[in-house]
C-alpha cells in the first residue's frame, strides 16, 4: 500500500495543470502551493524557534486557535499551514499567527524539503491531519509531533488489516489528545497507547464567543424585538428544506441566512427562491428605514459575520447535513443556548448525537418536518428555552481540552 500511495500522490501532482481548471477553487489550490517553498525559504525560520501547525481548512483552524492562542508569541514563531483554500484564503492573516502557507503534497521529496525549511521544534495536527511521509521527515527531524481533537471511528482505514501503511504513520505522533475514550480504545487496540482524552477545542473556541463583542448593527436593526431564526452555512440541499417555512411568512419572525458559498451566481439563485421581502447585508446602508423593518430575510453575504449572528438568534438550522457537504459546526450556536435544527447526515459527528439524544437538535429529512418543527419552536416558549438550555450547558460542561492539551506539550 505505501507504493501505491506514494504514485497515487505523485499522480495527483502531476495532474495539476488539469486540476486547475476544474473550478476557481481547485485553481487556488493549485497556484497556491506554487510558491510555498521560496516564501518559506524567504522567511529564515531556522534562527527561531518554530511551532508549526497543521489544519485541514477552516474548521480545523478553529479547533487550533485556542491552543495557538496560549502560546508564548515572545518565545515562539507560529506558523500553520492549510490544505484547503476555504481554510487558507479567509485566515492566511490572522493576527494569532505569523505565517501560513499551504501544504505542499504528501510527496516524500516535498516533505522532506518542508521540514528542512521549516525544522520545526513542535508540530500539531489538528482532528484528521495524518500525511505518512510528512510524519516520517519530522519523525527523523527528532520534531515532537502531536495530533490533537483526534477522533477516530471503527470503520477508518488505520483500523482495517490492509490499512497498515496508514495504521503505523499512526506511530510517528509522540501523543494523541482524543475527542472521546472511544478513539482511545480504538487507538489501543492497535497498539498505540500514547493518547488521553482531552475533549475537543471547538468547546472551548465557541464558549470564548460569549466574552467577545457580538454586536452587528445592522442585525440588531433588522431583527428588533422580534424572533430571530438563523440558518447559518446552508447548501443547496439545506434550501430544499428550509425554504417553504421561510415562504410562508411567519409574522413574528425574522431570517437571517448565511450561506456557506457567497459567490454572485449561488446568491442569485438563493435570493430568486425567497418570496418574502428580503434584503442584502452588502448592501444594508442602501435602504430605507422602512424597507428593513418590513423585511423578513437578510441574507448574509458576506464572510466572518455567522459566529456573531448566533447570539440573536432564537432558534438556528445548521446547514451540511442535508447533503454529503458534512454538518457545520453546531457548537457556535449551542454556546448561545439556542435549539438547532439539523439535516439526516450527522453520523460522524459525536456532538450532533448527543445532542439529539439529550433532546437540544433535532433532525429533519424533508421540508414537511422542517415546517412543523419551526412552527413548534416559535410557538411553544418552554419547548424552545428547554432545548436552548440543553445545547448551552452540553457546550459548559465540555470545555476544558485547551487546558488539557497546553498542559501537557508546554507543561502549563
Amino acid at each position: 500500500m505505501k507504493h501505491f500511495y506514494n504514485f497515487l500522490v505523485i499522480l495527483v501532482e502531476l495532474s495539476f495543470p488539469l486540476i486547475k481548471k476544474l473550478s476557481p477553487k481547485m485553481k487556488l489550490f493549485v497556484e497556491g502551493r506554487k510558491n510555498t517553498f521560496a516564501r518559506l525559504s524567504d522567511l529564515k525560520l531556522s534562527k527561531h524557534q518554530i511551532i508549526w501547525f497543521h489544519t485541514s481548512s477552516l474548521g480545523e483552524f478553529e479547533q487550533a486557535l485556542p491552543i495557538i492562542q496560549q502560546i508564548d508569541r515572545k518565545r515562539y514563531t507560529i506558523l500553520v499551514s492549510f490544505f484547503s483554500p476555504s481554510g487558507y484564503e479567509v485566515k492566511k492573516n490572522h493576527s494569532a499567527i505569523d505565517h501560513a502557507f499551504y501544504l505542499p503534497l504528501d510527496t516524500r521529496s516535498n516533505a522532506k524539503k518542508v521540514v528542512e525549511l521549516i525544522q520545526p521544534e513542535i508540530c500539531i495536527f489538528i482532528k484528521y491531519e495524518i500525511w505518512p511521509n510528512l510524519l516520517s521527515e519530522l519523525k527523523k527531524n527528532e520534531t515532537k509531533v502531536y495530533l490533537a481533537s483526534a477522533l477516530f471511528r471503527k470503520n477508518q482505514i488505520y483500523f482495517k488489516s490492509w490499512g497498515v501503511f496508514l495504521k503505523k504513520a499512526l506511530f510517528n505522533f509522540d501523543y494523541i489528545f482524543t475527542q472521546n475514550h472511544e478513539s482511545i480504545h480504538l487507538l489501543n487496540e492497535i497498539g498505540f497507547n500514547n493518547a488521553s482524552k482531552s475533549g475537543d477545542t471547538r468547546f472551548d473556541r465557541v464558549s470564548y464567543q460569549l466574552e467577545m463583542n457580538n454586536q452587528i448593527p445592522e442585525v440588531e436593526s433588522f431583527v428588533g424585538k422580534k424572533e430571530c431564526f438563523v440558518i447559518g452555512s446552508s447548501w443547496v440541499d439545506d434550501e430544499l428544506v428550509y425554504m417553504d417555512f421561510i415562504n410562508a411568512g411567519p409574522s413574528n419572525v425574522k431570517f437571517i441566512i448565511a450561506p456557506h458559498e457567497i459567490k454572485s451566481s449561488k446568491i442569485q439563485s438563493l435570493l430568486e427562491k425567497i418570496k418574502v421581502k428580503h434584503i442584502k447585508y452588502t448592501q444594508f446602508n442602501s435602504y430605507t428605514s422602512n424597507e428593513i423593518k418590513e423585511a423578513q430575510v437578510l441574507l448574509l453575504d458576506t464572510i466572518g459575520l455567522l459566529g456573531k449572528a448566533y447570539s440573536y438568534a432564537s432558534i438556528a438550522y445548521v446547514g451540511g447535513g442535508m447533503g454529503t457537504a458534512g454538518l457545520h459546526n453546531i457548537l457556535e450556536p449551542a454556546t448561545f443556548g439556542v435549539p438547532i435544527i439539523i439535516g439526516m447526515n450527522y453520523q460522524k459527528f459525536p456532538e450532533a448525537k448527543i445532542l439529539i439524544e439529550l433532546g437540544g437538535v433535532f433532525s429533519i429529512s424533508t421540508s414537511e418536518e422542517f415546517f412543523k418543527l419551526g412552527q413548534k419552536l416559535c410557538k411553544d416558549k418552554n419547548f424552545k428555552q428547554k432545548a436552548g438550555h440543553i445545547c448551552l450547558e452540553y457546550v459548559q460542561k465540555n470545555t476544558g481540552a485547551t487546558a488539557h492539551i497546553t498542559r501537557a506539550i508546554f507543561k502549563q
